[in-house]
């Protein structure tokens, strides 16, 4: 069975990703929640990560570490993770792999943390930017690729949803504004099972970070 290393639920956009995947796609893997502590790469997490970051897969004693790395992983054993058709795989991994390099306004602004409901607040223009790409991708995503399979960028549930999942938090954290299309698509992952128990856990755990300073400048945490 699989081990998967993360950090905590409320802060750690990248080990939402493989987990929101296994959990969805009923993948069997046994969970190891370790503290981030805003260390970033750090010594603590050597002894179960190769890079000192998590998330972490281990597959007996063979260890995959970075978010896409594992997805990909997990799509090499298991089908289904990405669509079928060539070209709307193609299309899923350009992507996410746009999502995984990129995107660091948006990051930098608005750090994922699942407890806070803040007032809106205009985004500066390079965060904008971001915001309005990211809708530009899941817009093209639903109405070239998803058909009527379902409510997910591609019709069914893949990867490319499991890497937007930690932007949807923020979108909906930061009262961005979207438009309609884009906020069904929020909407919809939001209502995830899944995600739904990923955002539990989070507002059990008691851990603070420092920009939690933004809860007291914009609105304070739920």
């Amino acid at each position: 069975m699989y081990e998967l290393y993360i950090g905590n639920k409320n802060y750690s956009s990248w080990s939402l990703r493989p987990w929101l995947l296994l959990r969805h796609f009923d993948i069997p893997f046994t969970e190891r929640n370790v503290p981030l502590g805003g260390r970033g790469a750090h010594a603590v997490h050597r002894p179960y990560s190769d890079n000192g970051l998590v998330p972490c897969l281990h597959d007996g004693d063979f260890r995959v570490w970075d978010s896409l790395a594992i997805a990909e992983y997990l799509a090499e054993r298991h089908p289904g993770l990405w669509p079928d058709d060539p070209q709307a795989r193609a299309r899923a991994r350009c992507v996410s792999a746009e999502m995984h390099s990129g995107f660091t306004a948006l990051r930098q602004a608005m750090p994922m943390n699942i407890k806070l409901r803040l007032l809106g607040r205009t985004a500066a223009p390079e965060v904008q930017a971001n915001i309005e790409r990211i809708v530009e991708i899941w817009s093209e995503a639903r109405s070239r690729f998803a058909g009527d399979d379902g409510p997910w960028l591609f019709g069914r549930f893949s990867i490319a949803d499991a890497m937007y999942a930690p932007v949807v938090w923020r979108l909906h954290t930061y009262a961005v504004p979207l438009p309609q299309a884009a906020a069904d698509y929020r909407d919809a992952m939001l209502g995830h099972p899944e995600m739904r128990a990923w955002e539990a856990s989070a507002l059990a755990e008691t851990v603070n970070m420092p920009y939690d300073a933004l809860a007291a400048e914009y609105g304070g945490p739920r």
